[in-house]
């Protein structure tokens, strides 16, 4: 999603200015003002993969698996391959239901912790060569990542660290080895692959023994073979976990963290968990957060679970909640045993993009004159008058990310016809900050910056009327 040139070009001073020629105004106005932007340039910025990972803004999680079948979230490992049966998979039709739900991306569970994998792999028979599906030939892997790009999605794979299943895991280097074989398999015989998700799972292996993982290896073979691709796990290094899986980001969500708090996945700790949910306001590297929640209670697809899906109206909360907290929502809709979404999930799937689209048809803001002027260094205010009156029920605050992540305290006020009320505070901003208020009839719109980590620009701010 673009990011709309109005409230980034407005007037400074009397004088008007976007991203850079807001940097050249303030470097004059400000006698130290060369320091001012060469900290602002020493601040972490996101990559080119980063920013599209996060304009994205929703991707599809699919776990499927042996567990599918034994309904069961985590497998023993020693699942017959033959349970592995799906009578009518159509990753087509996954990607359809992500696209019609305005879905931009979709990861798969290539392997979980039960170590059965969806690809016909040269490591383990634990795989679906080993099973009914397709005649011992099929390749769920292969028929994701076509119907992805069949349908303009990008293509993501979760490869568990954990595997309960091969004889070697728990022995660190062999089992590291075979971990590795396998990534390569995923990442030169697929194509291009978006994201890579990891996790800290671990336990003890068939041998008893406790493993090891080499992430310093995996990250860098990740690099290797699919350097445009974003990592995922608590430690990034591109994209950290939230810190939870109920659907929701910090209110405060720094996009910067400390790579000295979070170092690995699988750490744990107050502190650890404190920057996950809400990063770092002086953190050194750009790693956003990914919200990860199931439409169901569980990950795998559980047929006592079809009457416990989430409404239109709950996935709707679920995206102000993520994807409005400077977050990426990673949706889990599990397949079927057949192999397809069940209609319950893609009715409300499709619902939800119906209430996201009906919210945000017609923005109030759109036109209208915008004014900023300087507080100082670190403080700025805005001002919008609108082109008529209107109701205003939803807040739409966005940063211009590529400049990094600025704004540590905001407000918003309306004015009536009388004078200026609050109608939203909050901290940080980043990509996207969503607000519902008390409905309020305006003809214009101010948003106060009282603190900012850097020189502040303008911020985009749309409103809606809301519900």
């Amino acid at each position: 999603m673009s990011i709309s040139r109005r409230g980034f070009v407005g007037t400074m001073g009397g004088m008007a200015v976007g991203g850079s020629a807001m940097a050249r105004v303030m470097s004059a106005a400000e006698p130290a003002g060369m320091s001012v932007l060469r900290r602002v340039e020493s601040r972490p910025r996101p990559s080119s993969s980063q920013l599209l990972w996060q304009r994205d803004e929703l991707a599809f999680f699919l776990h499927f698996g042996v567990n599918t079948f034994s309904d069961r979230e985590w497998g023993d490992g020693k699942e017959d391959p033959k349970s592995f049966d799906p009578t009518a998979l159509d990753a087509r039709q996954w990607a359809r239901t992500a696209k019609a739900a305005g879905f931009k991306a979709m990861i798969l569970t290539a392997k979980h912790h039960d170590g059965f994998c969806l690809w016909p792999t040269k490591t383990t028979k634990h795989s679906v060569a080993s099973s009914p599906f397709r005649g011992g030939k099929g390749d769920v892997v292969r028929e994701f990542v076509d119907a992805c790009k069949a349908e303009g999605l990008r293509a993501g794979l979760y490869l568990s660290p954990w595997d309960r299943n091969h004889p070697t895991y728990g022995d660190s280097p062999t089992y590291n080895d075979v971990y590795a074989a396998q990534l390569t398999e995923l990442l030169t015989q697929y194509g291009p692959i978006h994201e890579v998700w990891f996790d800290g799972a671990n336990g003890e292996g068939p041998n008893g023994k406790r493993q090891v993982y080499d992430w310093p290896r995996v990250w860098g073979l990740v690099r290797k073979l699919m350097p445009d691709a974003v990592m995922f796990s608590d430690a990034g290094p591109d994209v950290r976990w939230i810190g939870n899986e109920a659907g929701y980001a910090g209110a405060t969500n720094w996009s910067f963290v400390r790579p000295d708090i979070v170092t690995a996945p699988g750490v744990s700790g107050d502190e650890v968990m404190r920057s996950l949910q809400h990063g770092d306001r002086d953190g050194t590297v750009w790693r956003p957060g990914e919200t990860d929640v199931s439409i169901r209670p569980g990950w795998f697809y559980h047929p006592a679970e079809d009457a416990k899906v989430r409404s239109a109206e709950n996935l709707v909360g679920l995206y102000f909640s993520s994807v409005g907290r400077n977050s990426k929502l990673l949706l889990n809709v599990p397949p079927t045993r057949e192999g397809l979404i069940h209609q319950t999930d893609v009715n409300n799937l499709v619902g939800m993009r119906t209430q996201l689209d009906r919210l945000f048809a017609r923005d109030v803001v759109a036109g209208a004159e915008a004014k900023w002027r300087m507080l100082g260094t670190t403080a700025a205010v805005g001002e919008f008058t609108l082109k008529e009156g209107a109701t205003v029920g939803v807040l739409d605050l966005r940063e211009d990310i590529t400049q990094g992540q600025r704004v540590a305290r905001y407000i918003v006020e309306g004015f009536d016809g009388i004078g200026w009320r609050v109608l939203r505070h909050g901290t940080t901003i980043g990509y996207r900050r969503l607000g519902k208020i008390a409905p309020a009839r305006v003809s214009k719109l101010k948003v106060s910056i009282e603190d900012a980590v850097e020189m502040p620009l303008p911020v985009t701010l749309s409103a809606y009327q809301g519900d």
